[in-house]
């Protein structure tokens, strides 16, 4: 296991890029701890597989260093870096068995033969895979075959990380909450340092005790789910995380007060200086929109779903589109509909970006 430090590093597949619109990856610091469960978490096309190939040495970054341990690993190939890698679809050797393909990274590295039995038992039973030890890999479903990849990438126990490349895309359904728990059950066994792909924030906030999160190949936020969920450090943060997502609406700010179309929504306290001319807009999570006849902003209710355990009433504030998330056995009055949001929830963004409390700051 390693911690790996990315210092600098940005990417461009310009081969003379001018433009930060050039850059498949903008210029950023990040810091991977030793045995961390992390996971990168954004929309196709972000920068996200980008990321792991240069940390997995498959791609040289246009600027910047990779480092393990402290060790600058930049220019080193794949295979001197220690580094297992499960991509997308699976690759395995259909000619061999299932047991073959498990003990083939370990059959590479010398490993004695005592042990390498015991280590692709182990795994096969953690994948339940143990009924089809003896099985060519070319009879198997393409799930059985993306397990054996799993496998290959979990079976040697001396990697600096494991890499997953959004690992469960071919996965039926039913068994991607299970190959998840997996997964985490063997990170907290082993403490493997794991960053694992995803554009699913399902698996993202399961699997990683932090995630980060990539937007137009930016790092917009680094934290564990809880802090993505209660402060998004960006508007896209707000918007990826949650269902629905956060509500982001244009204001003007006047100390502790926002002014949301013709109406003032008081925020969590008073914010330093604002840029001029600077884009202004609140965000908050329909989780903490109530709902009420009495108090608050008034809305025109447009519908109401209902997804099970939950109500989604979908409303406008002013022509803009304001959700609330409440229990399923929540009124939601006909008429005469008031909205309230929780002013410590309600964050303050400019261009995008988090701005600060004057005590925050």
């Amino acid at each position: 296991m390693a911690r790996i430090d990315l210092s600098r590093l940005a990417h461009s597949y310009v081969p003379q890029p001018k433009a930060k619109s050039d850059y498949a990856l903008k210029e950023f610091d990040l810091t991977w701890d030793d045995g961390g469960a992390y996971a990168l978490l954004g929309p196709s096309g972000c920068g996200k597989t980008t990321l792991l190939n240069i940390i997995s040495g498959l791609l040289a970054p246009s600027h910047g260093r990779i480092l393990f341990d402290g060790e600058d690993v930049t220019m080193l190939p794949p295979e001197a870096r220690n580094i297992a890698q499960v991509f997308q679809f699976p690759v395995v050797y259909d000619s061999m068995t299932v047991r073959d393909n498990l003990a083939f990274p370990l059959r590479n590295r010398g490993v004695p033969a005592d042990e390498i039995d015991r280590r692709v038992k182990e795994i096969a039973e953690m994948l339940e895979m143990t009924p089809v030890l003896s099985r060519k890999a070319s009879n198997l479903t393409a799930d059985a075959k993306q397990k054996i990849s799993l496998g290959r990438g979990l079976v040697r126990a001396d990697v600096n990380a494991i890499l997953f490349d959004e690992p469960l895309t071919v996965i039926d359904p039913h068994l991607k909450w299970l190959l998840r728990s997996q997964l985490k059950h063997l990170h907290r066994r082993f403490a493997h340092t794991m960053i694992y792909v995803t554009h699913d924030q399902t698996e993202a906030l399961t699997f990683a005790d932090k995630v980060v999160v990539m937007y137009d190949g930016e790092v917009v936020q680094v934290g564990t789910p809880h802090e993505l969920f209660q402060r998004p450090a960006h508007t896209f943060v707000g918007y990826f995380i949650g269902s629905p997502g956060m509500n982001v609406l244009p204001c003007r700010v006047d100390g502790a007060l926002a002014t949301v179309g013709s109406h003032q929504v008081p925020l969590r306290g008073g914010y330093r200086a604002l840029p001029q001319g600077a884009k202004t807009e609140i965000g908050v999570r329909p989780e903490f929109v109530r709902l009420s006849r009495t108090d608050g902003l008034p809305v025109q209710v447009e519908r109401v779903d209902d997804v099970g355990r939950f109500r989604v009433v979908k409303a406008r504030l002013d022509g803009l589109a304001v959700n609330a998330l409440l229990p399923e056995d929540a009124e939601v009055p006909a008429d005469g509909v008031r909205v309230h949001f929780d002013p410590q929830a309600t964050n303050l963004y400019v261009d995008d970006h988090l701005w600060l409390t004057e005590g925050e700051a």
